[in-house]
């Protein structure tokens, strides 16, 4: 590193001098129509790295180790690639395969080598990028659509038009970063015969992709205003931030993905910021997808901010873009890793690059909260750029502290009235409690449904997607036919499913009407995490309201899950209320009967996809069963009649190609049911040590759970632990506010209250 301080003090002089020289012969080529165009325009580079920033950088380069040990991985990296040699292969293969991989690398690499020369003023890497974009722009000029024809809106470089404007948003800025190195003809060259068709082919061309309000548009619409900006292109600009203009659109026109051209004819960046985010930040696809779209939203509003500072883009919509890094960040579990809610893939987590980014931009531009440089240490490492060098130096000058996750409660749709996620924190537990609305065209039909981790390992899984993620063997690295037939079926979450059928019959046309509704949340009490929900339009005629309680009890070793599930319907039905946990079955309180041969528990709605292992008949007020995972210990208690079912399923019927995980799940079964409230404790208990062979408080600590009132406006449960004493936990169903004042009489006591809950 000290080299590399040694050459740049050398070379200060002659740089300045070189880009004072660049910006005069720039400017004598600008029309007297753009005389009045700001330096901070002409100037490059000045998207995401900017020139003010580079001097910055080498001013600090060799006393910034996170920066400087970033700096060389992205060195050795790309001094690899460059050894290579370049390729730039025709297209022809989908995710996974290798021309795909290969364009994919080539952006990466192109975006790194700008940087590189920026920053360490080496020649080489402009010239590896100059080289490997006149490659680009021979072959593009003639190049026709892809030849793989699965997408709705096909690319040139890739299958689909989403990876061309993921390659055009990474060599935006790479173009950004050797602008001034490029003669005014190869510049030219390269507008004319790559850039502008590019962006005209992502844009005006496929219009089913980029008039919308979706993550794949989010892409397009960065990608067309990055290179607009590099290029001073206001109709590129213009293009990006509002959509295409006077064009004529079948709003009602289904795309492949499932989802629609937006009715009102709102498009571009800025829809893409108004609608999906909620005044929370929480975005309505997810966090897997709000990962994914989260670097496209940043850059280009870095380079918005830096060349276009009158649209003041880090205050739209009262600064929801920085709101919403915190938003992801808090959608993580104690590991990092995003809970999968909607078509969300296990595994994805804050280590990815995009979150480096995400990380950078929300401490630079945002209130520099010194708990994002803990994340950043984290990561172990930094963008190279100027918020890059800001979190490097917070570092350095020792202002980091935890990020502290708390309880928290985020809103859904742009307003903030469309249901929403709270993320209840006690202790080592965490609990996801979705209420949202449908998610778009990447959500799931699993209203009031939830998951439970302890210390980052899924104790009660969600499925997430069906999808291996750019594998080419299976599908082509695409989503798979099961992630309809079974990850977004309502049995494959844990929530009630009515009569074999999911919530909106699984239509997109209807779950996207509707949104379920906040009862309350209340994270005051720090031994009680308590959120309430009601969702009345997944099946006609029923309402659902789920009260969750994730409870400190100084008589238990951990926190334990309280959950009441409270069904209200017209008709009579069938209810099914899934446990999806993992682990090793160890006891239960029933009696159960194994089949000699595995069949499927039903025929359509995801019931297609589960073997029955196991069924039982409950014979207990209380039901119990407890499981062996990850050397800890786990007990459900549920309260049940005579007439319930239990069934013991496994995930993989139906399923030839081996597409689904062989995942299994306690069912409970209610029949003949009307009015019902399913009421279950899930205690965290115990360990197990291979090493030792011992096992420390095996066994669960509730003696009985009892539903002791259940009308319209409360419902009431006891839990009586094994050493006799009881707690009473009561939820309010109807006036659940927090200045609500309560007066109730329960078996001839009464209980006074204030707020949404009693717990005593």
């Amino acid at each position: 590193m000290n080299s590399y301080t040694s050459f740049i003090l050398k070379c200060t002089t002659a740089v300045f001098v070189f880009m004072i020289f660049s910006c005069k012969e720039e400017s004598k080529s600008i029309s007297d129509n753009n005389s009045e165009t700001t330096a901070q325009e002409q100037a490059h580079p000045k998207l995401i790295l900017t020139a003010q920033g580079v001097k910055d950088i080498r001013a600090q380069l060799g006393s910034i180790p996170i920066f400087d040990n970033s700096l060389e991985k992205i060195k050795a990296e790309i001094d690899a690639e460059i050894e290579a040699g370049i390729e730039v292969p025709i297209p022809k293969d989908y995710s996974g395969g290798y021309t795909h991989s290969r364009h994919k690398r080539n952006w990466f690499a192109m975006q790194k080598a700008g940087v590189l020369y920026q920053i360490l003023d080496d020649e080489k890497y402009a010239k590896y990028v100059k080289n490997m974009l006149m490659e680009y722009e021979a072959m593009y000029k003639t190049l026709p659509l892809h030849p793989k024809t699965r997408s709705y809106a096909r690319g040139k470089i890739f299958w689909q038009c989403l990876n061309d404007s993921n390659w055009l948003v990474y060599v935006s800025q790479a173009y950004d970063c050797i602008y001034n190195y490029l003669t005014e003809e190869e510049r030219n060259k390269l507008e004319t015969n790559l850039f502008r068709p590019f962006a005209d082919h992502i844009s005006v061309d496929s219009p089913q992709f980029y008039q919308r309000v979706h993550n794949h548009s989010t892409w397009g619409n960065a990608a067309v205003g990055m290179i607009g900006l590099v290029m001073n292109d206001e109709v590129l600009i213009n293009r990006a931030l509002y959509g295409i203009k006077d064009l004529k659109l079948d709003a009602n026109k289904k795309d492949d993905d499932g989802g629609f051209l937006n009715k009102d004819g709102k498009a571009g960046f800025l829809a893409n910021i108004e609608e999906p985010f909620s005044p929370d930040g929480y975005y309505n696809e997810g966090p897997y997808y709000q990962r994914y779209a989260m670097y496209p939203f940043l850059v280009f509003a870095e380079g918005l901010y830096n060349v276009k500072p009158e649209l003041k883009i880090f205050e739209y919509k009262e600064g929801v873009l920085l709101k919403s890094i915190n938003a992801l960040l808090n959608l993580s579990d104690a590991d990092g890793d995003f809970f999968p809610l909607n078509d969300g893939q296990k595994g994805m987590s804050y280590y990815n690059g995009a979150l480096v980014t995400a990380v950078d931009v929300s401490y630079h531009y945002g209130n520099q909260d010194p708990g994002l440089l803990s994340i950043a240490q984290q990561q172990d490492q930094v963008l190279l750029d100027d918020s890059g060098l800001a979190v490097a130096l917070g570092i350095k000058e020792g202002k980091t502290k935890p990020f502290d996750k708390k309880s928290i409660n985020l809103s859904d749709g742009p307003n903030g009235t469309q249901g929403g996620v709270g993320i209840l924190r006690n202790k080592n537990l965490e609990l996801v409690f979705k209420y949202a609305a449908q998610g778009s065209s990447h959500g799931h039909y699993d209203k009031l449904s939830y998951s439970l981790y302890e210390n980052g390992e899924e104790v009660i899984q969600d499925y997430g997607l069906a999808r291996f993620v750019n594998i080419e063997q299976k599908g082509g690295g695409n989503y798979l036919k099961e992630n309809k037939t079974w990850a977004k079926q309502t049995i494959a979450h844990n929530t009630v499913t009515q009569n074999e059928t999911s919530h909106f019959k699984a239509k997109y046309e209807i779950g996207s009407q509707h949104h379920s509704v906040l009862n309350y949340y209340s994270f005051e009490n720090e031994t009680i995490q308590v959120a309430s929900a009601k969702e009345t339009n997944a099946y006609p005629g029923t309402e659902m309201l789920r009260t969750m309680a994730v409870i400190k009890d100084e008589d238990f070793e951990k926190p334990y899950l309280l959950d009441i599930m409270k069904v209200t319907s017209a008709t009579a039905n069938q209810y099914d209320f899934p446990f999806y946990y993992f682990g090793q079955v160890l006891q239960t309180n029933f009696e159960y009967n194994s089949p000699e041969t595995l069949k499927p528990l039903g025929n359509k709605n995801g019931y297609q996809h589960l073997y029955i292992e196991a069924t039982a008949k409950a014979n207990n007020d209380n039901s119990k069963f407890s499981w062996l995972n990850t050397n800890k210990f786990y007990t459900l208690t549920t309260v049940t009649s005579n007439k319930d079912e239990l069934l013991f399923t496994r995930i993989g019927a139906n399923d030839p190609q081996f597409n689904l995980r062989k995942d299994p799940a306690l069912i409970l079964r209610r029949k003949n049911a009307k009015n019902t409230v399913f009421v279950s404790v899930i205690e965290a208990h115990g360990s197990y040590s291979p090493v030792t062979e011992s096992a420390v408080n095996s066994k669960s600590n509730i003696a009985a759970l009892k539903v002791v009132l259940d009308t319209v406006d409360y419902t009431a449960i006891e839990i009586t632990n094994i050493k006799g004493d009881t707690k009473l936990f009561i939820t309010a169903n109807t006036n659940a506010s927090k200045e609500a004042k309560h007066d109730l009489t329960i078996n001839n006591k009464n209980y006074e209250w204030s707020g949404s809950y009693y717990f005593k």
